[in-house]
């Protein structure tokens, strides 16, 4: 399939996630803006040794950092736990090489139970992809128990604010037509 790939990362080891469905819901929208592809996974899907590797893991593991090296542009959102992303969430990332991601462009989301935790985008994930020198898109998406319906997002103004930050990959992903947005039906 021709067209841009996005990676979109979610940070849960639980199913079903809030947070699998808002990087799902970003993916979706992402792709049907730009075309290209997605591929979506969280920690769960990475094997059951992934908390003990070191560089190389299992062929899980392996297939979805493969992928998420290889993306034209990510999304990454953690869920929020005691006011930070998760061990594990962070323990992924230490296994990149930190130049892999320079230059990459990634939508940061997270999601919480309340709006209390907003912050984690900007206080904790901007700086660490920062530190990869990866370019950090100007919305982050922030998502609380409140902005989901059934578990999947819901709410008009999350919504707005994913449709915004998706958007602003289009200065980043070469030679992509984004296709104009349709109202929802």
């Amino acid at each position: 399939m021709s067209g841009p790939r996005f990676v979109a990362f979610a940070g849960s080891w639980s199913r079903p996630s809030r947070t699998r469905r808002l990087v799902e819901t970003a993916a979706s929208r992402a792709t049907a803006r730009f075309g290209g592809s997605a591929h979506v996974f969280d920690i769960a899907d990475l094997g059951p040794g992934f908390g003990a590797a070191r560089q190389d893991g299992e062929a899980a593991f392996e297939r979805h950092r493969n992928a998420f090296l290889a993306a034209d542009a990510l999304i990454v959102a953690p869920p929020v736990f005691k006011g930070g992303y998760s061990g594990l969430f962070k323990h992924f990332l230490d296994l990149i090489e930190p130049e892999a991601l320079a230059g990459k462009p990634v939508l940061l989301a997270a999601c919480g139970g309340g709006e209390r935790h907003a912050l984690v985008i900007e206080h904790q994930l901007r700086p660490l992809f920062g530190f990869f020198e990866s370019v950090t898109l100007p919305t982050g998406v922030y998502a609380s128990a409140a902005d989901f319906a059934e578990g999947v997002p819901a709410a008009a103004p999350l919504l707005d604010r994913l449709d915004r930050a998706v958007g602003q990959f289009a200065a980043h992903l070469p030679r992509t037509v984004a296709v104009p947005l349709r109202a929802a039906v």
